[in-house]
């Protein structure tokens, strides 16, 4: 057998920071493993000198001189690899002796001959376990000792086989999601065979898979035992760690604190944390996101004890109510409309009917518009009413649109998906100079009324930033046109955006497109045909800028619509590792017409940068227009889909 010792530690809770290794040989070391008792087969140090008083603070108490100058008996040189010497100098016990200046000879002699244990014992934790140590005293008789600590660690020791071992329900569960949850905690293990073994490392190692015993399925899981079993002279050590999941918990009722204002059922329904559900932390962290994004509550806090029952462990909700109304001010700019301002209030719950109502002025130069929006609170399947009143006016520059919208129907707001179901009448009055030679129908002067359907999946693996997923999109919509000459038309648009990972960066793919199907002498309103270009559509043209063109160069909108993009983003790197900015590549392209046939892309390419923000990604694009043969600055803030 090789010449090693064990320590063994039983731990009911994650790994905290490391304390020191303390080998018994430079052969035979024993690794501590907190943050339980430790048994170790290495004798206790001896103690110091009973003259030797340690300083009661680790750094030593220092009594000042009349000058204010700090009194230390020694001076203490560190001689080793920059990493070894950092450590050294900050924990190293003999700087707790500095400030005992009626040290004699003797008792400094015996300090040096200690020191060599705790030095080998800090490079211990390193994971350096051989290390030549030569401690000597510098400097005569009557001269101010300098104590020289002088260490070659040798090699360092790498991590030999790994065995991470169950107990409890997970090691005997037939589930599926038990059995993925095991392959995940040995697939994820943060200190693999081969890897340069260090006490830190094994107790973030013993910690992360802790972590993620505990975060699905077992919120009392704990770290049963750990053995780290160094072979000194082979420069191995081999890692065995045994989780214990104790039993499978499901959720139970739910207790809300904090509810005065609203509906005792909004938090319910708004976490969508059904009882019998398995025990799942990220879906917490989730319902709790939503309670605290809705608007009804200023902070949330979702907590299930692990000393409960597992059969219908209680879900213990706490909310800080937000306030019955609000109003927020806003100003802003961007490169499509310039700058704007907006006020906009809310109203929690309306007297009578409980709904929320939000209405909001926006002034710009663009596009102006005032609109409020009544929504109830959700019902058991997430499903809420909702009545929208909209007017906005549209200024492409040559043509001024005068539009109103109505709608009223239901909408559901799910984890991943959401619909909306409702009727809607749209009014667009045209006129300006650009109506010269043009006709009505042509520039999207009508009235419709519609009914709709939209559902929208998004499949990213987080948000607003997204590094892996797609998110998809479609609605539909059928209708007639209103006055004199009513004609039926049906509208359809998809819409799609994909995101994969490609080494250190990733690579954004975007594709959207519609269709209006009418009579060609339909006069269906603007708001359900099609134009494009700008911010966050074809970069390198105006807003809108993409349409039909018309008499007297006026860009109408059409029936038929196509956008497609590509662009690869990565992220800029500052010493070594990647930041919170990016640099992004782009091509964007994109076509308006009334038949598909006569579809020619406006193509748009350009360079960016993103930053990640606190209320999404910051977007920054000069984008060169290939049709009009002009650069165009590019500002938007947000992700959407």
């Amino acid at each position: 057998m090789s010449p090693a010792t064990v320590a063994r530690a039983q731990t009911a809770a994650p790994a905290q920071p490391a304390s020191a290794v303390i080998p018994a040989s430079p052969t035979r070391p024993t690794l501590s493993t907190p943050p339980s008792g430790v048994t170790q087969t290495s004798p206790a140090p001896e103690p110091p000198p009973e003259k030797v008083r340690p300083a009661p603070t680790p750094e030593g108490a220092v009594g000042p001189t009349s000058a204010g100058q700090e009194v230390t008996a020694f001076d203490i040189a560190v001689r080793a690899p920059p990493a070894v010497r950092e450590l050294l100098e900050k924990h190293l016990e003999l700087q707790r002796y500095r400030a005992v200046t009626d040290l004699d000879e003797a008792e400094l002699a015996r300090l040096i001959v200690l020191a060599e244990r705790n030095v080998r014992n800090l490079v211990g934790t390193l994971g350096f376990f051989s290390p030549d140590i030569r401690i000597t005293r510098e400097g005569g008789l009557n001269e101010r000792p300098t104590i020289v600590v002088a260490v070659d660690p040798g090699e360092a020791t790498l991590t030999g086989p790994v065995a991470i071992n169950f107990a409890g329900d997970i090691a005997e569960s037939p589930d599926p999601d038990a059995i993925a949850q095991r392959a995940e905690i040995r697939r994820d293990w943060r200190l693999p065979t081969g890897q340069r073994f260090t006490q830190e490392a094994w107790d973030g190692a013993k910690t992360q898979a802790l972590r993620k015993l505990v975060a699905r399925r077992y919120p009392a899981g704990k770290l049963a035992d750990s053995l780290a079993d160094v072979d000194a002279p082979a420069r191995t050590a081999h890692l065995t760690l045994q989780l214990d999941s104790g039993p499978l918990y499901r959720l139970g009722p739910m207790e809300v604190t904090g509810i005065q204002r609203y509906d005792p059922l909004l938090v319910p329904r708004l976490a969508r944390l059904n009882a019998g559900a398995v025990y799942d932390q990220s879906q917490l962290v989730e319902a709790q996101q939503r309670l605290a994004s809705s608007g009804y509550f200023d902070s949330a806090y979702i907590f299930v004890d692990p000393a409960s029952d597992p059969q219908a462990a209680p879900v213990q909700v706490q909310v800080r109510e937000a306030r019955l109304q609000k109003v927020i001010l806003g100003v802003g700019a961007t490169t499509d409309s310039g700058p704007r301002a907006s006020v906009e209030h809310t109203h929690q719950r309306v007297p009578g009917i409980g709904w929320r109502a939000v209405t909001k002025l926006q002034l710009e130069k663009k596009d102006p518009f005032a609109q409020t929006e009544w929504t109830s609170i959700p019902d058991e399947a997430s499903w809420r009413w909702v009545a929208l009143g909209r007017t906005e006016r549209i200024d492409d520059n040559e043509l001024i649109t005068q539009a109103q919208r109505l709608r009223f129907g239901r909408t559901q707001a799910g984890d991943r998906i959401d619909r909306n179901i409702y009727l809607q009448y749209d009014r667009a009055n045209v006129h300006g100079t650009g109506l010269l030679g043009n006709s009505a129908a042509d520039t999207g002067d009508g009235s419709a009324l519609t009914a709709n359907y939209v559902w929208t999946g998004r499949y990213f693996n987080s948000l607003p930033f997204p590094s892996n997923g797609y998110g998809l999109g479609f609605e539909l919509g059928a209708g007639t046109t209103l006055g004199e000459n009513r004609q039926p038309f049906t509208r359809t648009t998809g819409r799609w955006l994909g995101i994969q990972t490609l080494g250190r960066g990733r690579i954004a793919m975007r594709a959207e497109g519609g269709a209006v199907l009418a009579k060609d002498a339909a006069r269906i309103p603007s708001a359900q045909l099609f134009r494009t270009g700008g911010d966050n559509t074809v970069r390198g043209y105006g807003y809108r800028d993409i349409g039909i063109p018309l008499a007297n160069g006026v860009v109408g909108p059409g029936r038929y619509m196509a956008v497609g993009s590509v662009e690869w983003q990565r992220p800029l790197m500052i010493d070594g590792r990647p930041s919170e900015w990016e640099n992004t590549v782009f091509l964007d392209a994109g076509a308006v017409a009334d038949k598909p046939r006569d579809l020619r892309p406006s193509v748009g390419l350009g360079t960016g940068v993103r930053w990640r923000s606190p209320i999404g990604p910051l977007q920054i694009d000069l984008a060169y227009g290939v049709k009009v043969k002009r650069l165009r600055l590019h500002v938007s803030v947000g992700f959407v889909f």
